[in-house]
């Protein structure tokens, strides 16, 4: 099935997401908000994570990744919630649906990819279970938003549209990515610190 990808926004708009910081109580302090601006996705086409096309395997492997991409939103929305306990209960559901995946039934260079991102999946998501700090297992997200992205691409294993969006103050402002089933922006590296900072950077349309 041939996929559309192109930069989020309006056509004929502009997408305003704001970053802005909550600060303690007992310091006074001035919240500055930073409006991302993004052009029109009419007019042009924005792929960040560059994929392989491994299409054609087998649907019991495009099963297995798209439960993955669906265990990965419900990590995703505990570290939105800031909820350590159950990011680490869904990055242990994660780990069982990875090495279940049937990367043995592939051949050639879609075996070596799918092994490849598997064990890039498998050692972000053993950090994140091994994690009792929200901010540790955060900082193993990306990793594994990265490599659950290009799954779902290279093996056309998306049942929904995707978003693959960008927080450039993620991890002491080196920037992170993460992957979402909704446009609108829930920032998973701040929850409700920076819950709107953020912008979409791809879309992977099913």
């Amino acid at each position: 099935m041939k996929k559309t990808l192109f930069a989020a926004a309006v056509v004929a708009a502009f997408t305003f997401t704001s970053c802005s910081e909550n600060t303690s109580e007992n310091v006074e302090t001035t919240v500055e908000n930073t409006e991302v601006i993004q052009a029109d996705a009419a007019q042009t086409t924005n792929v960040v994570v560059e994929t392989p096309d491994y299409a054609n395997v087998a649907e019991s492997m495009k099963t297995q990744i798209s439960q993955l991409v669906s265990q990965y939103m419900i990590m995703k929305d505990a570290l939105v919630a800031s909820d350590a306990s159950a990011a680490k209960a869904s990055a242990n559901e994660v780990l069982e649906i990875a090495r279940a995946m049937p990367v043995a039934t592939l051949t050639g260079d879609e075996k070596a990819y799918a092994e490849e991102k598997r064990e890039a999946v498998v050692n972000s998501a053993t950090q994140i279970a091994q994690a009792n700090d929200v901010e540790a297992q955060r900082e193993n997200f990306e990793q594994l938003s990265e490599s659950v992205f290009a799954m779902t691409k290279a093996f056309d294993a998306a049942d929904q549209t995707l978003y693959y969006q960008h927080c450039p103050m993620a991890l002491n402002n080196q920037g992170a990515y993460w992957l979402s089933s909704n446009e609108e922006i829930r920032n998973p590296y701040f929850g409700e610190k920076m819950l709107k900072c953020g912008s979409t950077e791809e879309v992977y349309v099913d």
